[in-house]
C-alpha cells in the first residue's frame, strides 16, 4: 500500500475510531449483564413456582379478568406469551391508549394461574441497564444516534483491516513487541486482539445498527398498511360484545397450525386497530421462532379477517436479535459472547490510550523526519 493511502486510511481509522470508542465503551459495559439478563432475573427473582398436583391452567380470559381485579382502574392493553418460560403477561393501562411508560405487566404461571409479578413497566436494576444500552435514555433519537456510532464502529473495524494487512505480511500474528516500549505493546495488543475478535464486533456492529432502527422500520410497515386496515375497520365495538381471548389465538393458529402465538393486542385505536385483535405468531421450530406473522381476528365474531407477513426488513431486524446478544445457542454461547466483549473492551480502551499517550511521539517524529528525513519504515497503525 503506498504511502499516501495508508495515511489516508489512518485518518479514517483515527477519527471514526475517536468519535464512537466512548459510547462503544457505553455500550459494551452495559451489554455485558444484557447477555445474561435471563440467568440474572432468576437469580434475582423469587424461587421457581412449582403448581401443585392437577392443577388446571386457566384461560386467557380468566388471567385477564384476575388483572383487572388486581387494578380495577385499568383496562387489558395487551397479551404476552412467553416463549422460553410457563408465563403469561397481561399489560394493563389505566386507559385506551396510554403511553407505553404508563403500562403495568402482570406476571401469571400458565399452569395454574399464579399470580407471580406485578411491578411496574421498566422497572429494575436490569431495564435501567437496558435503556441506556437501547437509547440512553433519550428514546428514539438516542436509538438513532447509538446506530450512528455503531455505522462509525464497523467503519472503523474496516479502514483497521486496511491498516493491519500490509504490516501482517512481515510480521507473526500474535507476535507482541514486549522487549519494546510500552506503548508499542499495547499497539500490538490492539491490533492482535482486534483481528482476533472482528468477526464478532463485525456481526454485533451491523446487527446493532439494525436493531437501531427498530421504531423507524415498523413505522414504515404499519403506514404501508395503514389503508388495508382502514378498509377493515369495521369502527369500535359495542360493549359487552368482545370476543373472547381464547377464541381469537384459537382461531390464529388454527389457520396457521405451523405457528404458535406469542402475543395478542387488544382491539384499540391507539395500537392495531379498533376492531381487530392483532395476533403476533411464531413459527414453532428453532429456526422459525424469529419470523413473525400477523394474524388479523375481527374483534365481535373471532374469525380471522386477514393474515400478514412480515416484510423482509422486519425479518431481517428479528433474526438480527438473537445474533447481537447470543440468546439462541443457550449458556455456552452467551459466555463465548461476554468473552468476546471483555475483549472489545480492552480493544476500544488500548486504542484510547494509543490516542493519549500519541501526540509525544507525533512531536518526536515530526523533529526527527525535519533532521533526518522521513523514517524507512513504519509501525502499524492503531
Amino acid at each position: 500500500m503506498r504511502r499516501r493511502a495508508l495515511r489516508r486510511w489512518h485518518l479514517i481509522h483515527r477519527w471514526s475510531s475517536l468519535i464512537c470508542t466512548l459510547f462503544l465503551l457505553i455500550l459494551c459495559v452495559t451489554g455485558l449483564p444484557l447477555i445474561f439478563a435471563d440467568e440474572l432475573g432468576d437469580l434475582s427473582g423469587p424461587p421457581a413456582h412449582i403448581p401443585a398436583p392437577g392443577s388446571v391452567a386457566p384461560s386467557l380470559d380468566q388471567l385477564a379478568a384476575h388483572a383487572r381485579k388486581v387494578h380495577p382502574g385499568y383496562v387489558v392493553g395487551s397479551i404476552g406469551i412467553d416463549d422460553d418460560d410457563p408465563e403469561i403477561s397481561i399489560y394493563l393501562q389505566p386507559y385506551d391508549g396510554a403511553p407505553p411508560a404508563q403500562t403495568r405487566p402482570i406476571t401469571f404461571d400458565s399452569r395454574d394461574g399464579k399470580l407471580l409479578s406485578d411491578e411496574k413497566a421498566g422497572s429494575g436494576v436490569l431495564a435501567m441497564i437496558a435503556d441506556i444500552h437501547e437509547n440512553l435514555f433519550i428514546g428514539l433519537p438516542g436509538e438513532l444516534f447509538l446506530g450512528a456510532m455503531g455505522l462509525l464502529f464497523v467503519v472503523a473495524l474496516g479502514s483497521g483491516i486496511a491498516l493491519y494487512m500490509p504490516f501482517a505480511r512481515w510480521r507473526p500474528f500474535g507476535d507482541i513487541r514486549v522487549t519494546h516500549s510500552h506503548r508499542l505493546k499495547w499497539l500490538d495488543l490492539h491490533n492482535v486482539l482486534g483481528i482476533i475478535a472482528l468477526g464478532w464486533m463485525t456481526v454485533v456492529g451491523v446487527t446493532g445498527v439494525i436493531n437501531t432502527l427498530s421504531q423507524p422500520l415498523f413505522g414504515i410497515w404499519v403506514m404501508s398498511v395503514s389503508n388495508e386496515l382502514k378498509r377493515l375497520d369495521a369502527g369500535d365495538i359495542p360493549v359487552g360484545k368482545l370476543a373472547s381471548l381464547d377464541k381469537a389465538e384459537q382461531a390464529a393458529e388454527a389457520v396457521s397450525p405451523s405457528m404458535r402465538t406469542t402475543a395478542i393486542v387488544i382491539p384499540s385505536r391507539s395500537y392495531g386497530t379498533p376492531h381487530h385483535f392483532v395476533v403476533w405468531s411464531v413459527g414453532r421450530t428453532h429456526l422459525t421462532s424469529r419470523l413473525f406473522t400477523v394474524t388479523l381476528v375481527d374483534g365481535v365474531t373471532g374469525k380471522v379477517t386477514a393474515i400478514k407477513s412480515l416484510p423482509w426488513y422486519l425479518r431481517a431486524l428479528e433474526v438480527s436479535r438473537p445474533l447481537h446478544f447470543g440468546d439462541y445457542g443457550g449458556l455456552p454461547l452467551k459466555i463465548l459472547w461476554a468473552l468476546l466483549d471483555l475483549v472489545t473492551i480492552v480493544v476500544l480502551g488500548s486504542g484510547l490510550y494509543l490516542w493519549i499517550a500519541r501526540p509525544r511521539r507525533e512531536r518526536a517524529a515530526a523533529r526527527a523526519q525535519a533532521l533526518h528525513g522521513a523514517s524507512p519504515a513504519m509501525e502499524p497503525a492503531e
